[in-house]
């Protein structure tokens, strides 16, 4: 690998991914020793050069001799291209380029709700910016990945039900409407946190599953399965909801769909 010297990559410390790719980088020698600062510990010189603001929501490179600061997907790309030209090459062309900050800005402007903070956030919190696009993008990323997913699991639970997109679309959706309808004016400023850690609760439900669809156990089997799943997945909901400093409310309120929800399709299919 070709160390990149001379430039310090300001992360997000308080972000595991963050923590993760950056530690990489510099066990891989692509950084030097000191090639990375943690945000919430900046120094004088590095805050006095990135734009404070921009980099809680674009990973900043600090180019020491020249204190020219780069953001974002082109930090990973000067960073990653020092040892690999070739890949920078290729991730730069149209439309990979446009397709790769637009992931970037997707798990970026998320990862909060995404790996949530253990503790109330401050001003020295690497937090980004509220973005309505990015969320919503997240939101339905989710529901139509997690109805995906769910109309074939529950095929296998031997219960009658048939394989339905649309259904479990309508059920996804309907338990956001809930938690929207009944908890808005309880939630206030923090509905689209709650919101976009909700999904991430359901995200994890159905990356649980997933595995389970490439088996064949007999039916009882994929019953007790989802309902471990769904437990856990409560378990999830309840510690989220405390990180973001609320009561049971909208767990039990979470309860009460999913029971309305699994009443009505058993008087239904069964």
């Amino acid at each position: 690998m070709k160390t990149l010297k001379n430039q310090t990559l300001i992360y997000d410390n308080e972000c595991p991914m963050c923590n993760i790719y950056s530690k990489g980088f510099i066990q891989c020698g692509m950084l030097d020793e000191n090639g990375r600062e943690a945000f919430s510990e900046l120094s004088v010189k590095s805050r006095s050069v990135i734009d404070y603001k921009r980099a809680k929501n674009e990973i900043a490179l600090i180019d020491h001799s020249t204190n020219e600061v780069i953001y974002g997907l082109d930090s990973l790309l000067a960073i990653i291209g020092n040892s690999f030209p070739v890949l920078e090459k290729i991730a730069r062309i149209q439309p990979f380029y446009w397709f790769f900050r637009k992931l970037y800005s997707f798990v970026s402007y998320n990862r909060k709700q995404i790996i949530p903070l253990s503790k109330p956030y401050t001003e020295e919190s690497c937090v980004p910016d509220f973005n309505m696009k990015y969320r919503i993008g997240y939101i339905l990323f989710v529901v139509i990945f997690s109805s995906c997913i769910l109309s074939v699991f529950v095929t296998k639970t031997g219960l009658g039900f048939s394989r339905n997109f649309l259904r479990e679309l309508a059920i996804c959706l309907g338990q956001i409407a809930w938690q929207t309808v009944f908890l808005k004016a309880y939630l206030k400023d923090k509905i689209w946190d709650y919101i976009g850690n909700m999904m991430t609760v359901s995200l994890i439900g159905t990356l649980l599953l997933l595995p389970a669809l490439f088996t064949e156990f007999n039916s009882l089997f994929y019953i007790f399965y989802f309902g471990i799943v769904v437990f856990m997945m409560l378990l999830e909901h309840i510690r989220r909801c405390k990180i973001l400093e609320l009561n049971f409310i909208p767990s039990i309120s979470w309860i009460i769909y999913r029971t309305i929800v699994l009443i009505t399709l058993l008087y239904y299919y069964v």
